[in-house]
């Protein structure tokens, strides 16, 4: 139990730190709306968003502040659970992973602005991966993974996409 519990402290810790260096680091050497072009398929662009994971906006910020920090207060007792019951340990890394992407954004949403919970969240990394054909019909012209997000973003992501593929049993057992 003692290991699963400091794997899962230490990838929160760890994320929250990773993403907030680079946000400071983004923030510190770009301007707003600046891009980098690292390959041709990888650049910088500084961005803030005030809304969900790549850009997306469905609420005002302090009720997505407040809808993330209920979230991450369910995951955080869930992945308590998840320690005590041994789940294996790649279940409790992904569970983790997106705790600390939540957490990563939060600090961005209270923080990061002219008000408490009112805030943006940094993003910086996309992938125009191509440009859909003319021939293609509603997509043609449009960039085929055109979002912008952040690391926190990321490690939301690629945990609940693990959690889905290797997982998912464990999310329909009933004693999850």
């Amino acid at each position: 139990m003692k290991l699963r519990t400091y794997l899962a402290l230490s990838i929160i810790l760890g994320v929250v730190l990773v993403d907030f260096f680079i946000k400071q680091a983004v923030m510190a050497n770009m301007m707003l709306y600046e891009r980098i072009e690292v390959t041709s398929w990888f650049h910088l662009f500084y961005t803030e968003n005030q809304g969900m994971a790549f850009g997306m906006s469905f609420f005002g910020t302090w009720i997505l502040a407040l809808l993330r920090i209920v979230a991450i207060g369910a995951f955080g007792w869930y992945l308590t659970t998840c320690i005590k019951r041994q789940h294996p340990i790649g279940f409790i890394v992904c569970i983790a992973m997106i705790i600390a992407g939540a957490l990563g954004n939060i600090i961005d949403n209270v923080f990061y602005g002219t008000e408490w919970f009112n805030g943006r969240v940094v993003d910086m990394f996309y992938f125009p991966l191509f440009d859909w054909p003319s021939w293609v019909p509603v997509l043609a012209g449009r960039t085929f993974f055109g979002a912008v997000f952040n690391f926190a973003d990321a490690s939301i992501s690629c945990g609940a996409i693990a959690l889905l593929l290797f997982y998912s049993r464990f999310l329909t057992r009933n004693d999850a």
